[in-house]
């Protein structure tokens, strides 16, 4: 069927007759006309066809928005609808305006509540509205900023009012996130409807990602060249981390946790593996409250402590300053048309949502009077649910809201209920309206107040749900803003002629960033051994099954108990459990459990999901093939999870895929991070752990003499485990013997499988740490790497095949080596994480607060 705005329009209908397509005479608005003519080319199938690959696109880039406590998961895909919302470039030019004012207006405010607080004590503001908010802090009274600009970066939630007007519905001022969402927004309807964008002359977003850029550098309280910024992020269970990875990516910043940053002598500074490089800026993704827990909150693990002393003394710039969510405050709407007469003597620009601050008596009567057509906030967002829609409630459930007002009336503010605009949405197929807000940005730039032309556009998950939000189902739209000559606008990225500091050695690489990278490479070294190790002792099990062979077989039992002892899943198939049961009565069930149980450490399933969260914790080091890779793998695992099916074929079909996407993931590591970087710490902890597994192997099936034909199957399982069967048949063709095997899988210098090759790439690797290089003393690591290898060197292969007497079932030379090098191999992990990785004890304040929630 043809796209044509007749049969599109005569299914298309709304609740509402406040449509974003329609002016008010119920005429199509000439700019979405236009969009209908673009999307009458491909038909109704095309465009269904367009928001797959929208799909597809996100997914392989691997935009997610986290939702807690979300039964799918926590790392929800991003969705975002093929269809944008357009805004015209003539009426975006006075939302300019208006969002300018606001901005300077609560820049104004902000500065004056903790200063001179000149609105209170002239009755502009009543004091409850900004004492009885959370987010007003004591502790960052009288605080002075290098810059005059205090709220650098703002953000407005906006509707259009049934006036036909874009109201303003909300302000964000704490860490206002979406940036970065907008950004991969654009980004991807450009690349799926690049003509049609083109054809309707979109304002670009880089110029504003490039005053973006500059406004971080001129935040700097010492003004140089190349200030030290670093984006600070509360971690990868935020809500929004996708987005702080994405901007410290795309703006080249590091991404820090609280645990990276320390106060020293009046000054914040990462700590980095050579020591400690003082910051100049923070962009903070952290709220307010958790900020500093020497000030602040005091169980707060996400800031720094004694932050806002350095901002005292003005060693530091915070974007936005810590105290900044008092202005996310509904109840001081109903005062902003008078601070803006009060400051600039002007009328709002931008209308805002009918508000009543109960604190007065004349509004609280009102509002106590038409609460059922009201909707009532607490005037700080305590949480999510502290919105009440009162038409929804009951009778016994409106009396309790009216006895929570009257108990505290200058807690709450009443707002009207506006019936927000829709917009065509593409939903399962078929165009259908939406409600819609959206979020338009605004930065601090020399000249004054800069606008995102665009923002983020939430759309409402159904026609029925009156509240936007991502956290609720939400999904995405690209915001263009179009005007009538053709854009020549630069397609790239050019800074001004101060560019960001990139990560560019070693010594810039924050601690927590590379103890993420130190565990990434183990955990994805002790998937991959574990994978290998157990798809082995499936097969073997498959073919016990197949044959007379006693399941119980001893060569069997060997096998058994050397999965226990690699994964650690003690008790397992070692000892019997406390009520006299032993896991080789029902090995399969055991094996089950090893590979699926995700509360078992050691687990294939534990190991996978803590693989999953280093990788996860470092997403903006990565390429977009590595995601791709990673999500491959997520996949194949989950749904060998959630099918239930646990047959033998099963079991080694996912395990063939799992090991083939490790291996592909691991080369890209290798082509996605410098050395430099810190791939250097990826390969320490990838070799140290292949290390310690190959011990743990090799100490479980060749430590004890068993007969012949037992000890030859033995070998040759070891082998297979260790993918090595053809070279050693290759190297050797001859009968497989230990002492060959030991010389090929222990102790050859030249074969990157062998133990004592991993422990000198170790010894290389570990020789390029910082503190390694200081002076001609060995650090500690350095030394028990050291002793490993030279232990390894010293070795005979015909010795450690040896055992005391013909009678000893015991190779006690090789047992004894083995534990020597894993004593060794474990004090170097300790050594290195004392050295590079160590964190400050947590520091206590002297009076302990209380803030309420």
């Amino acid at each position: 069927m043809p796209l044509t705005t007749t049969s599109w329009l005569s299914s298309y209908s709304t609740e509402y007759s406040n449509d974003e397509m329609f002016d008010a005479n119920n005429g199509l608005r000439p700019y979405w006309r236009n969009l209908l003519a673009e999307f009458e080319k491909f038909g109704v199938e095309g465009l269904r066809s367009r928001q797959k690959d929208v799909d597809w696109l996100l997914a392989e880039n691997g935009v997610t928005y986290n939702v807690y406590n979300d039964p799918k998961g926590m790392h929800r895909p991003w969705n975002l609808n093929v269809i944008p919302f357009l805004v015209r470039q003539n009426e975006w030019a006075g939302v300019e305006k208006g969002i300018k004012q606001r901005a300077l207006l609560l820049d104004l405010v902000l500065k004056d509540v903790y200063g001179e607080r000149r609105l209170i004590k002239e009755g502009i503001i009543p004091h409850e509205v900004i004492y009885g908010h959370r987010g007003f802090l004591r502790q960052c009274d009288g605080i002075q900023y290098p810059n005059n600009t205090f709220l650098s970066i703002y953000a407005a939630d906006l509707a259009r009012g049934t006036d036909g007007r874009l109201w303003v519905v909300n302000d964000r001022t704490e860490a206002p996130s979406g940036m970065g969402y907008a950004l991969e927004n654009r980004s991807t309807t450009s690349r799926i409807l690049p003509d049609i964008y083109g054809a309707m002359n979109v304002k670009r977003l880089s110029g504003f990602f490039n005053d973006l850029n500059q406004m971080l550098l001129d935040a700097s309280p010492v003004k140089k060249e190349n200030p030290h910024i670093v984006i600070l992020t509360p971690g990868s269970h935020n809500e929004t981390y996708f987005e702080h990875a994405y901007l410290s990516s795309f703006l080249g910043y590091p991404l820090v946790q609280g645990n990276d940053l320390v106060v020293r002598d009046g000054f914040l500074w990462m700590k980095s593996l050579q020591g400690l490089k003082k910051i100049d800026v923070v962009w903070r993704r952290v709220d307010d409250l958790f900020a500093d827990p020497l000030e602040l909150r005091e169980d707060s693990h996400l800031g720094v402590a004694g932050l806002l002393d350095v901002v005292r003394r003005k060693n530091v710039s915070i974007v936005n300053p810590v105290g900044s969510a008092v202005m996310e405050n509904p109840g001081l709407i109903p005062f902003m048309p008078s601070v803006a007469k009060y400051f600039l003597d002007e009328e709002l620009i931008l209308p805002q949502i009918a508000s009543w601050w109960c604190g007065q008596e004349k509004e609280k009567n009102y509002v106590l009077n038409n609460l059922s057509q009201l909707v009532i906030k607490r005037i700080d967002r305590t949480n999510r649910e502290s919105i009440h829609f009162a038409e929804f409630l009951s009778a016994v459930e409106l009396e309790k809201l009216k006895l929570e007002i009257n108990r505290t009336p200058y807690r709450y503010v009443a707002q009207e209920k506006i019936n927000f605009s829709t917009a065509p949405n593409l939903v399962n197929g078929d165009i259908e309206a939406r409600n819609l807000v959206t979020r338009s940005f605004c930065i601090a730039a020399r000249e004054g107040y800069k606008v995102m032309p665009g923002g983020l556009v939430r759309v409402a998950p159904d026609r029925e749900t009156v509240r936007v939000s991502n956290q609720r189902g939400g999904t995405s739209k690209d915001f263009w803003v179009v005007q009538e000559e053709p854009i020549y606008e630069d397609y790239s990225r050019n800074w001004h002629k101060q560019s960001p500091v990139s990560i560019s050695g070693l010594n810039d690489l924050p601690s927590l960033t590379a103890e993420n990278l130190f565990w990434a490479g183990r955990y994805v070294g002790r998937t991959l051994v574990m994978a290998r190790f157990i798809r082995m002792v499936i097969r073997q099990l498959a073919l016990v099954q197949k044959s007379d062979e006693n399941p119980q077989s001893e060569k069997l039992e060997v096998l058994l108990k050397a999965v226990t002892s690699l994964t650690g899943t003690y008790p397992g198939f070692v000892e019997e459990t406390e009520e006299g049961e032993s896991a080789m009565d029902n090995p399969m069930k055991e094996m089950l459990s090893i590979l699926l149980d995700a509360n078992r450490p050691g687990s294939m399933a534990h190991t996978i999901n803590m693989f999953s969260y280093s990788y996860y914790s470092i997403r903006n080091l990565w390429s977009s093939d590595m995601w791709r890779v990673f999500e491959n793998i997520q996949h194949i695992w989950k749904a060998f999870e959630s099918s239930g099916e646990s047959s033998i074929n099963k079991i080694l079909k996912v395990l063939n895929q799992l090991i083939t996407r490790l291996i592909a993931f691991m080369g890209l590591i290798e082509e996605s991070i410098l050395v430099k970087q810190g791939l250097l710490l990826y390969f320490i902890g990838l070799q140290l752990e292949q290390s310690i597994l190959t011990i743990a192997k090799c100490r479980s099936l060749l430590a004890i003499k068993y007969d012949e034909q037992i000890e030859y199957d033995l070998l040759e399982y070891l082998l297979t485990s260790h993918e090595s069967l053809n070279i050693y048949r290759y190297s050797y063709r001859s009968y497989i013997k230990l002492e060959h095997v030991l010389d090929l899988v222990v102790l050859d210098l030249e074969y990157p499988r062998s133990l004592t090759f991993m422990i000198n790439r170790i010894q290389k690797d570990i020789a390029r740490l910082p503190h390694s290089r200081n002076d001609n003393n060995l650090a500690n690591y350095q030394k028990y790497v050291l002793d490993a290898f030279s232990k390894l060197r010293l070795a005979s292969s015909s010795e450690l095949s040896k055992t005391e007497t013909d009678d000893e079932y015991v190779r006690e030379e090789l047992d004894a080596l083995f534990a020597e090098l894993t004593d060794l191999l474990y004090k170097t992990s300790q050594s290195i994480t004392s050295t590079y990785f160590s964190h400050t004890d947590k520091q206590n304040q002297l009076v302990v607060q209380t803030f309420p929630f």
